[in-house]
This record gives structure tokens, C-alpha cells and sequence, in this order.
């Protein structure tokens, strides 16, 4: 078993590092973090800052970025790669994933989440606790799932898409990349590119461009 580095040592990161530690596979781990005023989250070290991750390559040889804004965690994750680094996928031992369903390098999976037959999850995605993501659904690169989010069969959600707590999303429903979806909303027709949506049916309420 090899050491696993989280980089960002927030609610998050303490989330991700308690996820990869009951799955059993790390011999031990360790955080990442700019601050200087912890020394250790839970049982767990914080050994340097981001930038000196390369220090720590032979004792870790895997990492995960634990950061929600999901363009800066994708810039890191490419970042950390070309470095060296193998970017795991980081799945809670009570979540259920189909052996059909693809999962890409750097994804998080938490506890008791579902991911359904021929589902497709990109590059560096968060699928948060109680998630579920139902047939044919495919996750472009990092989408973040908030907790209870529910997707039925067949949607589409375009990168870098936070889809906010206890979300729910109709059958064959397509979301555009860069959208915010705010807690609560209930998703019953497609969604454009850079817009925040909310409601109960869910409607656009702001322009992100």
C-alpha cells in the first residue's frame, strides 16, 4: 500500500481523507494546505503547502485534490499529474457503483451514493454523500454532485456543474457546462451553458456571462 496526499485540508478534505481511509487501500495519509494555523485534521498531518507536493512524490506516490470549485480543482489535478502523481478514484466502501458504469481518474464517491448501469463520471467529479446517478447518465469532467442530489436515467450535465444540494433531475434532462443548480430545485427541461437555476420547476435566474 502506498501514502496518499489530500491537498486541501477544509470540510471537504476531511470528507475525502475519511472516505479513502475506510476503504482500507492507503498505508497512510497526509494533507496538503496553505495555512499555517493547523498542524493535523482529524488523525491526520498536514505536511507542507500545495507547491511542495513534488517534496513528497517518493513517500506518496497518490493524491487528491479536495478543493469544491471545480475549475481550480481540474487546473490542479492536470497539474499534479504532469508532475507524477497518480490521481485515484477514492470510492466509499457503502456506495454502490455497477461494473458497467466508467469512472475517470480523480473522483470521489461517498457514502452510501448509487451509480447505475452504463453511467459515465469525467475527470475529477465529486459524487457527494446519498447521491444517486441513474442509468446512461454521463458527468462530464468535474461536475460536483452536492449531497442528495438525484439524477434519473439518461441526463447530461456539462463540466465544471455544481448541482446543489437535494437537487432532483427528470429522465433525459441535458445541463450545460458551468452551471450552478441551487439546493432544492427540481430540473424538468434542458439547461444552457453558464446560468445559475433555481425553483421548483427549476428556471434561470442569472447570466453567467
Amino acid at each position: 500500500m502506498s501514502g496518499l496526499l489530500v491537498v486541501g485540508a477544509g470540510g471537504h478534505g476531511k470528507v475525502v481523507a475519511d472516505t479513502a481511509y475506510e476503504t482500507g487501500r492507503w498505508s497512510k495519509i497526509a494533507f496538503l494546505d496553505k495555512r499555517q494555523d493547523i498542524k493535523s485534521v482529524l488523525s491526520w498531518p498536514i505536511i507542507g503547502c500545495d507547491d511542495e507536493a513534488p517534496f513528497f512524490l517518493k513517500e506518496y506516490q497518490e493524491l487528491a485534490v479536495a478543493l469544491g470549485n471545480n475549475q481550480t480543482r481540474l487546473k490542479m489535478l492536470r497539474h499534479f499529474a504532469k508532475i507524477g502523481f497518480s490521481l485515484p478514484v477514492i470510492i466509499h466502501p457503502s456506495a454502490y457503483v455497477s461494473n458497467s458504469a466508467v469512472i475517470e481518474a480523480g473522483c470521489v464517491v461517498f457514502a452510501q451514493s448509487a451509480v447505475n448501469a452504463g453511467v459515465k463520471i469525467g475527470f475529477g467529479s465529486i459524487l457527494n454523500t446519498c447521491v444517486s446517478v441513474d442509468h446512461d447518465c454521463i458527468l462530464e469532467d468535474g461536475v460536483h454532485l452536492s449531497p442528495g442530489v438525484h439524477l434519473a436515467g439518461e441526463v447530461t450535465v456539462g463540466s465544471c456543474s455544481w448541482i446543489g444540494i437535494g437537487t432532483s433531475v427528470i429522465q433525459g434532462v441535458s445541463i450545460g457546462q458551468r452551471v450552478i443548480v441551487g439546493a432544492g430545485t427540481a430540473v424538468i427541461k434542458n439547461i444552457g451553458d453558464d446560468v445559475t437555476v433555481v425553483g421548483v420547476p427549476g428556471g434561470v435566474i442569472k447570466s453567467h456571462v
